[in-house]
C-alpha cells in the first residue's frame, strides 16, 4: 500500500543572546517557538542562535551567521525560516533576497497563522483577519520588489508605486471594514454580557497550555476542547456552574504568550472584555513548567495592560501530577514507596509519595503561597485538590453572590450540590 501521507514542512529557528535576554532565557524560548511551530504544522531540525548586542538593522543576525544559515540550507531540505522576534519590514525583504524560494516568519506571524487555525466563531475568526491585515500593512513594500527596477520620469509614477499604493488602498479599506464589522459583533456581546450581569462572573486566565481548558471541563463537568498545543483555544467559552445553591458563570479565555502581537490584543478586545467585566478571575499556572514564574509574571504584565489586575483572583498551581522536586532538596523527601510514576513530559520517574505528599506539603511552605491573597495547588487532569479549590472559589462567589442577591437562602457547599450545564459563549 502506497503512504500518500503529505511530510510535514520543515523549519529552522532564529534567535538572538543579548544583554536583555541570557542563554538560557534564549533556549527557553526557542523551545517555545518550537512548540509553535509544531503547533502550526511544523517539524523543527535545528535551531540557530547568536550573541549580539541587538539585532541586525538589514538581516537580524550577523553577517556570518547568516552565511552559516545559508550552508545549512544548501545541504538539508527546509521550508521556512521562523525568528523569534518581531521582523521589520526591511529586514523581511532582505532576508528573502538572501534565501530566495524560502519562506521568512517571524515570532507574530507564527502565532497569527495559529489563531487563523484555531478560530473558530465567527467574531474570532474576523478578530483574526483584522489582526492579519494591520500586520500586513506596513509590510506590504515586500509584495512588489520585482517592479521597483521599473522607473518613471520626472512627475511620473512607475507602476510598481502605482501597484503599491492599490494595494495599500485596499488593505486600508479592508481594515476599516473588519472594524466596522467587529464593533457591530462587539456590541451584540455586550448585549450578551449585560444580560449576565445577574450572576457571578469567573474568568480562567493563564499563559497558554497551562490547563485552562482541562480545568473548565472538570469544574463545569461538560465537554470542553482541551489539546496539548499551544492555542488550542482563541474563542472564550462560557458555562453555567453551581457550587452549594449557588450559580455563576465560568468563561475559559485565550491564553497569553510571551510577545504577544500588540494588533491580537486590540483585535480580541471583545474576548478580553471577559476578562475585564468578570467579578473574579482564577490565574492558571502550570507548576511543572520550569519557567513557570516568568510565565506568571507576562500574565500579570498583560492584564495590566488591560486594565484587569485589580480583581480578587485565585492563584492556581495547576499540573501538580508532573512537578519534579528541585535538586537542592530531593535528599530530604521519602522515596521509599515502591510504586513509581513515569512522566512522559519530564522523561523522569517520581515515587507517587513524593508527588502526592511530600511535593505538595513543600510547595505550601514556599513564597508561592504570598503571591496571591488566595493560592490553591491542583491537578485538574487527575482531580488532584479540587474540592480545595472548589471551597476558595465558593467563599470569594458567595461573597459576590450575597451583594446582588442580600436575601439569598446559604447552603453549605457539599459535593452533591455541585453541578455544571452549558451555556453558549
Amino acid at each position: 500500500m502506497i503512504d500518500n501521507t503529505k511530510p510535514p514542512e520543515t523549519a529552522v529557528l532564529v534567535a538572538l543572546i543579548t544583554q536583555k535576554q541570557t542563554a538560557d532565557q534564549t533556549k527557553e524560548y526557542l523551545d517555545e517557538l518550537a512548540f509553535l511551530a509544531e503547533t502550526s504544522g511544523v517539524k523543527t531540525i535545528k535551531s540557530f542562535t547568536q550573541k549580539l548586542d541587538h539585532p541586525d538593522n538589514r538581516t537580524f543576525v550577523g553577517k556570518g551567521k547568516l552565511e552559516e544559515i545559508q550552508m545549512f540550507i544548501l545541504d538539508n531540505p527546509v521550508d521556512s525560516i521562523i525568528f523569534d522576534d518581531d521582523l521589520t519590514p526591511s529586514q523581511v525583504r532582505n532576508l528573502e533576497a538572501s534565501f530566495k524560494d524560502i519562506k521568512v516568519l517571524d515570532r507574530s506571524l507564527l502565532i497569527l497563522n495559529i489563531f487563523s487555525m484555531r478560530a473558530q466563531t465567527a467574531q474570532s475568526r474576523v478578530q483574526v483577519e483584522l489582526a492579519q491585515y494591520q500586520y500586513m500593512y506596513p509590510r506590504l513594500t515586500r509584495m512588489w520588489s520585482h517592479l521597483t527596477s521599473q522607473k518613471g520620469g520626472v512627475g511620473m509614477r512607475g507602476p510598481g508605486e502605482k501597484e503599491l499604493e492599490t494595494d495599500r488602498r485596499i488593505v486600508k479599506d479592508r481594515i476599516a471594514f473588519l472594524k466596522e464589522k467587529l464593533a457591530k459583533i462587539d456590541k451584540q456581546s455586550q448585549t450578551r454580557r449585560k444580560e449576565r450581569d445577574r450572576l457571578v462572573r469567573v474568568a480562567l486566565v493563564g499563559y497558554t497550555n497551562v490547563g485552562k481548558s482541562t480545568l473548565m471541563r472538570t469544574m463545569a463537568k461538560t465537554d470542553v476542547f482541551a489539546e496539548n498545543k499551544l492555542f488550542a483555544t482563541v474563542d472564550s467559552t462560557v458555562r453555567k456552574v453551581t457550587l452549594g445553591n449557588i450559580p455563576f458563570l465560568l468563561t475559559d479565555t485565550v491564553g497569553f504568550i510571551r510577545k504577544l502581537p500588540t494588533m491580537l490584543i486590540e483585535s480580541f478586545k471583545s474576548t478580553l472584555d471577559e476578562v475585564r467585566e468578570a467579578d473574579i478571575l482564577v490565574h492558571v499556572v502550570d507548576v511543572s513548567h520550569p519557567n513557570f514564574e516568568e510565565q506568571i509574571e507576562v500574565v500579570n504584565a498583560t492584564l495590566a495592560d488591560i486594565k484587569a489586575a485589580d480583581k480578587p483572583m485565585v492563584l492556581v498551581f495547576n499540573k501538580m501530577d508532573r512537578f519534579v522536586p528541585k535538586d537542592e532538596w530531593t535528599e530530604s523527601l521519602n522515596s521509599s514507596d515502591d510504586e513509581e510514576f513515569t512522566d512522559s513530559h519530564e522523561e523522569v520517574i517520581v515515587p507517587i509519595a513524593v508527588r502526592r505528599k511530600t511535593a505538595l506539603e513543600y510547595l505550601k511552605k514556599t513564597y508561592l503561597t504570598q503571591k496571591a491573597d488566595y493560592v490553591a495547588f491542583i491537578s485538574a487532569e487527575t482531580g488532584e485538590n479540587i474540592g480545595e479549590l472548589r471551597e476558595l472559589l465558593y467563599d470569594l462567589v458567595k461573597e459576590r453572590h450575597y451583594q446582588i442577591y442580600p436575601n439569598w437562602l446559604h447552603v453549605p457547599l457539599t459535593e452533591s450540590a455541585e453541578y455544571g450545564d452549558g451555556l453558549a459563549g
